[in-house]
């Protein structure tokens, strides 16, 4: 029996959630002008316990001891996202932030390959196409590639690509785990590793603790709750598409809140992204409303 349409829609809306608010990180970042171990130790604190809120009152107090013993699948998953979250600080510190982008872009063939490897999924045509027009798009919205890029801060965006795309594939496979409990512990991981690095911890005053706790609690606790419960009901490489929807939508908040206007060839990259996205959807909504 195919997966029922109002759960499949549940799951499109979840992880356009996500990609939306994801998709403020450069507004918070802005913002700030403390180091980035310091930015990643307080957003994921505050990240953290706001999702272990979110836990208390889906699931009542009896749920914190999920964060103790999490269980196989989701210390695996909080352990891939924390993994992924430190990864992304260096990375753009030792490399271009185009070529983050367009590295990460490419998170939809990886997670649709690891959950044809791990779980038998095979992805759609159309979703392979749509990832494959979304990833031109990114490199557009970007400006390109640039050569000569430092090959650590690749590796280690190669590694956060790797990560996230298989925590979607275990949220995927081990969806009777609670996630909400896994998301929250991730944060409180990265917290842990960022300490030791965080050289501002200490200078942050109250304005940049209100912005950071907005940072944790908008971006990242909604952001990643979002998506690890809305991924468990899409196929892996269907959900890593529509999370591509971030790249875009970034520069829509800058202009917003900055007033500075888009380069042409972001507009023009982000309409393939979202025209993608788009066509996916609609195209598996007609294929699900024929069956």
């Amino acid at each position: 029996m195919g997966q029922p349409r109002s759960e499949r829609g549940l799951g499109i809306a979840l992880v356009i959630a996500a990609a939306v608010a994801w998709s403020t990180a450069p507004f918070f970042t802005r913002l700030l002008p403390f180091d980035p171990w310091t930015i990643l130790f307080w957003r994921g604190l505050f990240a953290g316990s706001l999702i272990t809120v979110f836990l208390v009152v889906m699931q009542g107090r009896a749920a914190l001891w999920q964060l103790v013993v999490p269980g196989r699948g989701g210390l695996l998953v909080a352990s891939l996202s924390a993994l992924g979250m430190v990864s992304f600080i260096p990375a753009l510190q030792m490399t271009n932030v185009m070529n983050v982008a367009v590295l990460i872009a490419t998170q939809p063939f990886v997670a649709a390959a690891l959950a044809w490897l791990w779980l038998g999924e095979a992805a759609s045509w159309r979703t392979l196409v749509a990832s494959l027009i979304a990833f031109a798009g990114v490199i557009i919205t970007v400006g390109g590639v640039q050569a000569g890029a430092d090959v650590g801060g690749l590796a280690l965006s190669c590694l956060m690509v790797l990560a996230i795309s298989a925590m979607t594939v275990v949220v995927r496979r081990h969806r009777e785990t609670s996630m909400v409990a896994a998301a929250a512990l991730s944060n409180f991981m990265g917290s842990l590793v960022s300490l030791p690095f965080a050289h501002d911890i200490a200078h942050v005053g109250g304005h940049g603790l209100a912005i950071l706790a907005m940072f944790g609690c908008l971006q990242v606790a909604l952001g990643l709750t979002f998506y690890m419960l809305g991924s468990r009901l899409l196929p892996s490489g269907q959900a890593s598409l529509i999370a591509t929807l971030e790249t875009p939508l970034m520069p829509f908040w800058i202009w917003v809140v900055f007033r500075e206007v888009p380069a042409a060839h972001a507009l023009i990259g982000g309409v393939l992204v979202i025209g993608a996205v788009v066509a996916d959807i609609a195209s598996d909504v007609r294929t699900r409303r024929q069956s």
